[in-house]
């Protein structure tokens, strides 16, 4: 038998009780918890088959109920011995895409983001468009290209149009950026037709992740009038291999920054769904920015609430993004793009200064939060290296 050792001040203590999906040395993907710097498989500890799957969306798709009563029985179970064969060393796994992503929406919900690409994108006239403070803005995004921390990315290839050309040419994108961004997952689906109230978040909502939403930025610029991000965006999206679950997140509740004009009714809600979870980005090792995604304008109840209220249907395994998250400070902006107003102030990441990604450079994004008792969790982190464009996309 096994007693867990959870270390003072570990950011995986019993607060907090992580999803994800796992394999070993000589046994296939399953679900497990991360405790301290172990793993524990749900599959041996509970007996439960739904936790031998290779995704969680079976045990989400279960309901809060069922998510409340494993969350009871896993917090009991790791304080006491536990089976040997149901632990294992944190170092010792593989860790793969929690989930089977059904769709994946991305949102721009920081006020102090869409200002800054307003004033980039459009100056002269007011950074945010008139629709902005009236509803959530956002677009549906790729689920096939959404991968796990650790997986590199290409760098992609599509039309470039500069400004001094009369003309676009076609190469790899010379502007590739990152957007530090929270994810949120659905566990329990809605019915097409009828649509979630802010107020139902927590009925359908898991769990949430680190994202890092890659962009192309001189891609994106020239495809983006008048449909939005398609292919400056689609190419990949990274996301943490830890679902934190909302149950775990109920002290870093919030309220929202003071929303002006009033929303709608069908965007009000009772309950505060802000979350103070503090962000960092590392660019090759050196922390360049910490994002607060206190400071998001639209909670994610909100978010939930807009995809639905045409009658879309909301699935278990949706996914759906925050938009980058950025502070007032040029160290709270979570886009190159905003760090560097657009490449023409470099960035120091350590001796050297960057605008954009070039080839070989790591980005890693943590985020922590509010724990019981005075605790901080952890979300883990997203990271992901950039590989040169491949000759096929040339």
């Amino acid at each position: 038998m096994t007693v867990i050792d959870i270390p003072a001040g570990s950011l995986f203590g019993v607060g907090n009780l992580p999803y994800g999906v796992f394999s070993t040395a000589d046994a296939s993907p399953r679900v497990g918890v991360r405790v301290g710097d172990s793993v524990v498989d749900l599959s041996v500890a509970l007996g439960d088959p739904v936790f031998a799957l290779p995704i969680l969306n079976s045990f989400m798709a279960q309901g809060r109920a069922r998510w409340i009563e494993v969350r009871q029985q896993v917090a009991d179970l790791v304080t006491r011995d536990i089976a040997d064969a149901a632990v294992h060393p944190i170092d010792a796994v593989t860790m793969h895409l929690p989930v089977g992503v059904a769709d994946y929406v991305d949102f721009y919900a920081s006020e102090h983001h869409a200002t800054n690409l307003g004033r980039l994108f459009r100056p002269g006239t007011p950074p945010l468009m008139p629709n902005w403070k009236h509803l959530p803005v956002g677009y549906h995004g790729r689920s096939s290209t959404v991968v796990v921390s650790g997986t590199d990315i290409v760098r992609p290839c599509g039309q470039r149009k500069s400004p001094e050309r009369d003309a676009p040419d076609f190469g790899p994108t010379r502007r590739l950026d990152i957007e530090a961004e929270m994810g949120f997952i659905v566990g329990v689906p809605s019915t097409m037709g009828e649509s979630v109230s802010p107020d139902q978040f927590a009925e359908h909502v898991f769990g949430a992740v680190v994202v890092n939403d890659w962009s192309a930025r001189d891609i994106q610029s020239w495809e983006y009038v008048p449909l939005g991000p398609f292919l400056g965006k689609s190419f990949a999206t990274s996301i943490s291999p830890w679902v934190v679950p909302m149950l775990a997140l109920e002290a870093a509740r919030v309220d929202t920054p003071v929303q002006d004009p009033k929303p709608l009714p069908y965007l009000r809600g009772e309950q505060r769904w802000g979350l103070d979870i503090d962000m960092a980005v590392e660019w090759n090792g050196h922390v360049v920015s910490r994002p607060p995604y206190a400071q998001m304008y639209w909670s994610p109840a909100q978010m939930l609430a807009h995809i639905t209220i045409n009658g879309a249907a909301a699935s278990t395994g949706d996914l759906f993004a925050s938009g980058t998250v950025s502070g007032p400070a040029v160290d709270q902006r979570g886009a190159f793009i905003e760090m560097s107003w657009g490449g023409a102030e470099p960035i120091a990441v350590g001796d050297e200064s960057r605008t954009f990604l070039e080839d070989g450079d790591e980005i890693l994004i943590s985020a922590t939060a509010p724990g019981a008792d005075g605790a901080r969790i952890g979300f883990g982190e997203v990271r992901g290296r950039i590989l040169p464009a491949t000759q096929a996309l040339r």
